[in-house]
C-alpha cells in the first residue's frame, strides 16, 4: 500500500476501482512477549499513521497466545510468560483514542488473545522443539482466551473475531 511516507507491505488490501482504499496489518507474537511489546506497539503506531496519513483506511489484527515461550539469544526457552491483564494497558489507551483525531490509531483492531493446546513445558525447552511440537499436530485447534479483559474503548475488539469483521466490512463499505 502506498503511504504518506513510504510503500508498506500489508497483509490484507482492499481495492476499489483498482486503487487501495484499506488495508488490514496481521502480526501474530510467538515469543518473547515482554522483552517486545513496546516494539510491537510502536511499529503498529508507525505504520498506521503512515497509512492514515496518506489518505488510506487501516486496520490491525494481533494475535498473542496467553502463554509463551521466552528464547535467549541461542534458541533455547528460559521461562514461559503468560499474557494477563496488566499487560493490556497500552492497548485498553489506544482503544480509547479519537481516530479521527490520531491517525497513528488503527481504525479497529481486533485484540486476540488465544489459549494454544498445552505442551510439555519440561520436554519443549527450544525454539525448534515449540516450533516441531505444533507444526507435528496437522491441525491446530486454539481457543480464545477467557483470562484477558479489561475496559476497551471503540478502537479494539476483544477476542470477537466475527464482530470484528462485521465493524471492517461495514466500514469499508461506508467509503
Amino acid at each position: 500500500m502506498s503511504g504518506r511516507y513510504m510503500e508498506k507491505r500489508v497483509d490484507i488490501v482492499v481495492l476499489k476501482d483498482e486503487k487501495d482504499i484499506a488495508g488490514i496489518g496481521v502480526k501474530f507474537v510467538m515469543s518473547n512477549y515482554s522483552q517486545n511489546s513496546n516494539n510491537y506497539f510502536e511499529n503498529m503506531l508507525g505504520e498506521t499513521a503512515n497509512i492514515r496519513a496518506g489518505k488510506k483506511k487501516y486496520f490491525q489484527v494481533l494475535l498473542l497466545p496467553e502463554r509463551l515461550p521466552y528464547y535467549d539469544e541461542k534458541g533455547k526457552i528460559t521461562k514461559w510468560e503468560t499474557i494477563t491483564s496488566n499487560n493490556m494497558g497500552k492497548y485498553i489507551a489506544l482503544s480509547k483514542d479519537d481516530i479521527e483525531m490520531y491517525l497513528h490509531t488503527p481504525i479497529k483492531t481486533l485484540l486476540f488473545v488465544i489459549k494454544l493446546p498445552a505442551c510439555d513445558e519440561g520436554r519443549i525447552n527450544t525454539s525448534i522443539k515449540y516450533k516441531k511440537y505444533y507444526l507435528g499436530m496437522g491441525s491446530l485447534v486454539a481457543q480464545v482466551s477467557n483470562n484477558t479483559s479489561g475496559d476497551f474503548g471503540e478502537a479494539i475488539v476483544l477476542n470477537n473475531y466475527e464482530g470484528f469483521v462485521e465493524k471492517v466490512v461495514h466500514y469499508i463499505k461506508s467509503i
